[in-house]
């Protein structure tokens, strides 16, 4: 049987799905530049970050208006970044930043909707790293271990707050790490709830494509790391936390093998048969490599470049918060008995509204199956 029809463009490696998603990437791909503007303005794109702006993540509202906006929407974004030397024009708080700024601008669009997504927040101001990161003065490295552990507790106490649909947004290279502490959460708790990590650069990929010289609003250069995507995009969404004035371009030292359409980049431009993540011992690490902290050109930033990418991001995690809402309103969630091995009974006081009569909390459920420490 014939799989659905794709939505085509003028590059024959750039195509959509015709679905739901892939007609609203086709959508912005088509889009004039004075269109995706007006998107970013509808978001607020470029508004300053709203963490310490009362009511608009969970920890700097109060409590009685968490509750009140919750079951009206129990969806929540956790922005997911790190602290990475990105380069000497850039913070190192850029992967947290970005992503902050993204989940932000979807609240905003939500609470237009009149059904506002919660926000967090992040729980990994450092983050985890691939082994080519050892040593980089500017990068804090967290183990695996502590990273899914942490997601998994964060999770946890969302869920027992009645935040049963729970995003993590993630804006840095520890993706497989994201992975594995939703499939953790579940196996530890067996509780029925939706989770996912959203990769954002990954999701919108397309967008980065390098046209830059065929079409001015788009990056000219593959994406990779502290580089024309990354930079043009601080200077969009945070300008004042960059110093063009001392970057610097920078290319990684390769071994001399593998170089040649075996590993795609960052955002998986290209349809290589395996992931960047999917090895080590093919480069100098960066310390030796790249000292700069920058594999690209970032001198070649823009605001211009990404406007399109990011517009893209933001229309796509309101599209994914909107389908849940429709499917799974706040309080409603998977059928129990199909999602977890637990007895009706076990379960049915956790799933009632938080310390409501007969409510029981997370930690009073028994401990059960085989992945229990």
């Amino acid at each position: 049987m014939a799989f659905k029809e794709y939505l085509t463009t003028d590059y024959p490696n750039i195509f959509f799905e015709d679905s739901k998603v892939g007609r609203m990437k086709k959508r912005l791909w088509d889009a004039s530049e004075e269109e995706i503007q007006a998107i970013l303005d509808d978001y607020g794109i470029g508004s300053p970050c709203e963490l310490g702006k009362a009511g608009c993540y969970i920890q700097n509202t109060p409590r009685a208006t968490v509750i009140e906006k919750r079951r009206k929407n129990d969806i929540v974004l956790v922005p997911i970044g790190c602290t990475e030397n990105h380069g000497a024009h850039n913070c190192s708080g850029l992967d947290t930043f970005m992503v902050q700024f993204i989940c932000e601008a979807v609240r905003r669009k939500s609470a237009k909707l009149g059904h506002e997504v919660a926000l967090a927040f992040p729980p990994l101001n450092y983050g985890g790293h691939p082994y080519h990161h050892v040593g980089m003065p500017g990068t804090v490295m967290i183990s695996e271990t502590t990273i899914i552990n942490t997601l998994c507790d964060v999770m946890a106490g969302l869920w027992d707050d009645g935040f049963r649909k729970i995003i993590l947004v993630n804006n840095h290279g520890q993706d497989w790490m994201m992975e594995s502490a939703i499939m953790e959460f579940f196996k530890r708790y067996q509780l029925p709830a939706f989770a996912c990590v959203v990769e954002w650069h990954r999701a919108v990929r397309e967008f980065f494509y390098p046209l830059g010289d065929e079409r001015p609003d788009f990056v000219s250069t593959p994406f990779v790391h502290a580089d024309e995507s990354e930079t043009s995009a601080a200077l969009l969404m945070f300008p004042e936390m960059v110093d063009m004035s001392v970057c610097v371009d920078a290319t990684p030292v390769n071994f001399g093998f593998l170089q040649d359409g075996f590993f795609d980049g960052s955002v998986d431009s290209f349809h290589r048969p395996n992931r960047w993540q999917e090895m080590e011992g093919n480069a100098w690490i960066e310390r030796f490599g790249t000292p700069e902290g920058v594999v690209g050109k970032p001198s070649r930033g823009d605001p211009r470049r990404v406007k399109r990418a990011v517009a893209a991001i933001c229309e796509y995690l309101t599209l994914m918060c909107e389908d849940i809402y429709e499917k799974y309103p706040a309080g409603k969630v998977p059928d129990p008995s199909k999602f977890s091995f637990r007895p009706a009974e076990e379960l049915e006081p956790c799933l009632r509204e938080p310390l409501s009569e007969g409510w029981k909390s997370i930690h009073e459920l028994p401990r059960r199956g085989i992945f229990i420490d």
